[in-house]
């Protein structure tokens, strides 16, 4: 089976991350899926950027959950030309190209807020094609509960005896720090049946050592 290439916040390393024209480069290149983060607003919508501050890509450093949609959509970015994608935006991109969405639920949320997602989801795309992921274990407990048959990846950044425990447990496929990959891990996830996803590989020599290893999915900046 060859390895599945993931295109990290879009092709970022080319376009400004986690924008409508990131996705769209990647949609139109090889990639097998596009990833995204989405935070949930004061108000209750759903937005796509990845830190929990503005700061480090607008003019002005405000913090996602505590500012409303249209503040944040107003927000100009120092490249000037930008905006911030909604989640239905981003799978309307996604959709018409007919890619995998790979959807990250950044912070802790509550369970309306995932129904909430999963209808936008629904509505904009179709499930069979997204795979949601995050490091918080309670959002992916809330989808699991609600989508038994969802893919859903664990985020993590360790690895641990608890790890596989609680894959096993809730049925979820991982998404591991690539360099905590080692060719025993690998094999140990392959015994338990885990498919393996992992971040952010951007160097080519490690990323044919992960797929000789036999990892299923790489999330990239820029590798294609």
């Amino acid at each position: 089976m060859s390895v599945k290439m993931i295109a990290h916040r879009g092709l970022s390393g080319i376009e400004m991350e986690n924008t409508s024209a990131a996705f769209k480069a990647a949609c139109e290149r090889s990639y097998y899926g596009i990833e995204t983060d989405v935070h949930v607003t004061k108000d209750g919508k759903y937005i796509i950027f990845h830190d929990d501050g503005t700061g480090r890509l607008c003019e002005q450093n405000l913090i996602i959950e505590k500012t409303d949609f249209e503040i944040l959509r107003s927000l100009k970015f120092k490249d000037g030309i930008s905006e911030m994608p909604t989640l239905s935006e981003y799978l309307q991109v996604v959709s018409r190209y007919k890619k995998v969405a790979v959807i990250e639920l950044k912070k802790p949320m509550r369970e309306n807020n995932i129904e909430e997602i999963i209808e936008i989801c629904k509505r904009e795309y179709t499930l069979d094609k997204i795979i949601f992921i995050s490091f918080d274990i309670e959002n992916l407990v809330a989808v699991r509960k609600l989508l038994p048959k969802q893919k859903i990846q664990l985020l993590a950044d360790k690895f641990n005896g608890e790890l596989i425990k609680s894959l096993k447990e809730y049925e979820f496929d991982l998404d591991i720090r690539y360099d905590l990959l080692t060719k025993e891990k690998i094999k140990e996830l392959r015994e338990n049946d885990i498919i393996i996803n992992c971040w952010t590989c951007d160097d080519r020599q490690k990323a044919e050592e992960l797929i000789g290893f036999g990892v299923d999915f790489i999330t990239t900046n820029i590798l294609e």
